[in-house]
């Protein structure tokens, strides 16, 4: 199982590797969109939806991604600007309110329509931020806070998170997190992964433009820290969803990991957030 895990895992990381720094942009638009529809019909399974609905949720689905990149791609960034921020604003109370309540209360959604518009504010505002978190063009840390590095700089901290939390949960994890949502999830876990963020910002910072400005360090650290909490809450809300569907995975389509959403659960909730924040630091 960890062989696959980690042949799929490097597979995965080339592929994305490929598409963010090497192919134009419309490629990078063009997987970004696939994703959010792979999600959607993944979320249509666990949601226990019908086929003909499955198929009209990626429709409808497809049709916004595609209005979202036609607007883009017909207004400039300032135009853009509060659109997007109204998108991951949305996005935040959900993962800030709606979800921890969710959870806290063990709600029991057996309603298609309220569990399609549940899955649509998981996976459309992460594509958007996908989008502009990766920029327009291949730079290096920009003014803006945006470009493939930065990116993924972010989904590296939920990478790294998730290793951590993996291997310190399987050598020291006996305090269950949350049993009633994920039994094998531990507290040492949880420590595990904010070890693992504390090291890799650590790395990053010391080869980066800033690392003559150790005042900047304890604040990545925090923002890190925060990040773990987050990725936690994405990661615990798909396993409730498919605890209520009854299922292991939401999907078989990557060896060792399962479906899709099993590997962006942890993304949902924080590069949305990551966005809103960068977009409010230009409105600043």
């Amino acid at each position: 199982m960890l062989k696959s895990r980690v042949i799929t895992a490097v597979a995965l990381l080339l592929l994305l590797l490929l598409f963010m720094f090497i192919l134009s942009d419309q490629w990078w638009a063009g997987l970004v969109v696939i994703m959010v529809v792979q999600g959607v019909l993944e979320w249509a399974k666990l949601s226990k939806m019908s086929i003909s609905m499955t198929y009209l949720y990626g429709a409808l689905t497809l049709l916004i991604m595609s209005a979202m990149l036609w607007f883009d791609g017909n207004h400039s960034d300032v135009e853009q600007l509060i659109p997007h921020l109204l998108v991951y604003t949305v996005a935040a109370l959900f993962w800030l309110i709606v979800v921890p309540t969710w959870m806290i209360a063990g709600w029991k959604v057996e309603s298609p329509l309220v569990m399609g518009v549940a899955g649509w504010a998981v996976l459309i505002p992460t594509g958007l931020a996908m989008l502009d978190l990766h920029g327009r063009e291949p730079q290096e840390l920009s003014v803006s806070g945006t470009g493939p590095l930065v990116l993924l700089f972010l989904m590296g901290l939920v990478w790294v998170a998730d290793i951590g939390a993996y291997f310190a949960g399987r050598r020291y994890g006996k305090n269950k997190l949350a049993p009633s949502i994920s039994p094998g999830k531990t507290w040492e876990g949880v420590a595990g992964g904010m070890l693992g963020v504390s090291v890799y910002v650590l790395l990053v910072w010391s080869i980066s433009p800033y690392s003559g400005n150790p005042a900047i360090l304890p604040v990545l650290l925090m923002a890190a820290w925060w990040w773990v909490g987050l990725a936690v809450i994405g990661d615990l809300f798909e396993s409730a969803i498919k605890r209520q569907a009854g299922v292991k995975d939401s999907g078989a389509l990557l060896p060792g990991h399962g479906g899709l959403l099993d590997r962006i659960d942890a993304l949902t909730p924080t590069l949305p957030l990551a966005a809103l924040v960068i977009l409010m630091q230009q409105l600043a």
